[in-house]
């Protein structure tokens, strides 16, 4: 049933409240529920971890919101505390990350009850970072994956389209085994001395997010190698966009998250409303590099 507007409240749960990219996404929510004229509130843990998310998702279900946004921080973990949503009969729509296999609405597997996921094409992004990293490197040379942890949907996503466009389009590229850092900087960084060690020749790392790129990059520094070894970051907070302009980093792939938010309010007004939604919604993608980082039509983009 249709509500009045005024009295439409939605709860956005980000991945984590302190990120850039989730204070960004919250933004453009806030944009939407100023234009709508309904309320949005932001409530999340300080920490991307599935054992800190779920009580708090519990406290927003106790709650009642007429919709939630989630950004689910563990793809299989966050089921169970979000079916528990859904049988409140809170509508639920994933934004960033997803939960199961992120096709909803198909009527297979475990956690298909969310009406829809807004998020980048991380697998696109992926791919995306890959032609530019072979590009920078002549398409020849070592190169490995400086990630989060198995299991995050968008990270293992990134991953897996770097790995794909590398294996078909760039067979002089050698992808190492992927190094998980559990989103510290500080192991980022001895992972990249470690690989150095062994594999003296490395040419490039794809830093699958925030802290793994980071990391990467100051291992890099560390080793005084930053003449030779391609950086790419997946996100562009400022202090990467910082690490571009000095040239630790040589580009950022950097998602829309403002739109994320945004049309992430706007799907759940929708559906609150009685609209239909799509199953999925894609937002675009920016490469930010030395030639455009000072392009003040890039600076929107900067989270």
């Amino acid at each position: 049933m249709a509500q009045a507007q005024e009295d439409i409240t939605i709860t956005l749960v980000p991945g984590l409240t302190t990120d850039a990219f989730y204070i960004t996404m919250n933004r453009g929510a806030q944009a939407a529920a100023e234009a709508l004229g309904i309320t949005v509130d932001f409530q999340g843990a300080e920490e991307f971890d599935p054992v800190l998310q779920t009580p708090v998702l519990d406290a927003v279900i106790a709650r009642g919101p007429d919709a939630i946004l989630i950004a689910p921080t563990d793809s299989t973990q966050m089921i169970e505390p979000l079916r528990r949503a859904n049988e409140a009969g809170i509508p639920i729509i994933t934004v960033d990350t997803f939960i199961d296999d992120g096709m909803y609405q198909d009527g297979a597997g475990d956690g298909d009850f969310p009406l829809s996921y807004v998020a980048s094409d991380n697998i696109g992004g992926g791919r995306m970072a890959a032609r530019f990293m072979a590009e920078a490197m002549g398409g020849e040379g070592k190169v490995y994956v400086s990630n989060v942890r198995p299991g995050i949907s968008t990270t293992d996503q990134r991953e897996e389209g770097f790995k794909a466009e590398m294996a078909e389009n760039f067979p002089g590229i050698e992808v190492l085994d992927t190094q998980y850092n559990e989103n510290d900087a500080s192991l980022a960084a001895s992972q990249f001395q470690a690989v150095l060690a062994r594999s003296p020749d490395i040419g490039g790392v794809f830093g699958a997010n925030l802290f793994s790129a980071l990391g990467a990059g100051n291992g890099v520094e560390g080793a005084d190698k930053a003449d030779d070894i391609t950086v790419i970051a997946f996100d562009a907070p400022q202090s990467i966009v910082d690490n571009i302009s000095s040239g630790l980093v040589d580009a950022a792939i950097a998602q829309h998250p403002a739109e994320i938010g945004y049309f992430g309010v706007m799907a759940a007004y929708a559906a609150l409303t009685g609209q239909s939604v799509p199953v999925s919604i894609g937002t675009g993608f920016t490469v930010i590099n030395a030639d455009n980082v000072g392009d003040e039509n890039i600076a929107k983009f900067i989270y």
